[in-house]
């Protein structure tokens, strides 16, 4: 499948310019207990691994440098930036993202719109961010910091989110496309994620998804959950279900980049007919299907 790439202004906030790039095609979320599984699929193209979980200074582990040797391409995500947070993000985590996407030749790397710390206490978990101008501000700041330091470009992520802080300024779509738009930075667009919030706080996922700039998206992110108690929690470790499989067509049917190709929108419909779409971890984790690749700035 070929698809457009997208490539950053060397100056953080500018608005994206497009050049032609080829399409990584479908990933997964490498994991060490998955190592043996994901080596075997002959059409991987991309991984994701947590950033934190790797060594700077190198080396990789075995199964990851080997996808490497194949040609995998390889994109760190982070989770412990707290790029949400009141508190300045520490120079030594970006610095660790940094490093690990040299180690990579990584395309770009991922993090998400969360905080994970506050007045030096981890919360073990990724918060939501208040909705407010002020925590608007914040963010975008924390967020330009990591980019003037990190050697690729930075993709961000929406969380799923239980609670919401009261007195918003503003919903969740408004608050993400302002934030893109001051600092310039990717969408990686989890689909599950918004299947999650929407139905957990009652609004319609189609005009959240229309109201996103779809040109900035890097890749996507698919997966599984349940629900408990009328709750529907994002979890990593059930089957996909046909609600976001569903989302991911809607967004297959809104975007549609430079060397965009139909066939693109048959991924959702393999996994949902696939005999493995049951259990499989293939399917459970992570099903991505990327728009576009962006060039380091």
């Amino acid at each position: 499948m070929a698809a457009a790439g997208v490539a950053a202004d060397d100056r953080p906030g500018q608005r994206l310019r497009r050049q032609p790039r080829p399409s990584p095609g479908v990933g997964i979320g490498w994991r060490a207990e998955l190592a043996r599984f994901i080596a075997g699929m002959d059409d991987l193209r991309f991984v994701e691994v947590i950033a934190e979980g790797l060594t700077a200074t190198g080396p990789l582990p075995g199964p990851l440098a080997r996808l490497r040797a194949r040609g995998v391409r390889v994109v760190p995500h982070g989770v412990r930036l707290s790029l949400g947070g009141a508190d300045k993000p520490d120079r030594r985590r970006i610095a660790h993202l940094a490093r690990v996407a040299e180690l990579l030749d990584a395309p770009l790397v991922s993090e998400h719109v969360a905080f994970v710390r506050a007045g030096g206490t981890e919360a073990g978990h990724l918060m939501p961010v208040p909705r407010t101008r002020e925590a608007l501000q914040i963010v975008a700041e924390n967020v330009r910091q990591a980019q003037e330091q990190l050697p690729v470009p930075l993709a961000l992520e929406q969380i799923a989110a239980l609670v919401d802080w009261p007195e918003a300024e503003m919903d969740e779509a408004a608050f993400l496309c302002e934030l893109l738009d001051r600092t310039g930075a990717l969408l990686l667009l989890d689909v599950a994620n918004l299947y999650a919030n929407a139905r957990n706080h009652r609004y319609d996922p189609l005009s959240f998804l229309d109201r996103l700039p779809l040109d900035r998206i890097a890749y996507v992110h698919v997966a599984g959950g349940l629900e408990r108690d009328g709750v529907y929690h994002d979890t990593h470790t059930r089957a996909v279900p046909p609600g976001v499989l569903q989302l991911l067509e809607e967004l297959c049917a809104r975007t549609a980049p430079p060397g965009y190709s139909s066939s693109a929108t048959m991924t959702s419909r393999q996994i949902r007919r696939s005999p493995r779409s049951r259990g499989s971890p293939r399917h459970q984790r992570a099903a991505r299907w990327p728009t576009a690749w962006p060039s380091a700035r």
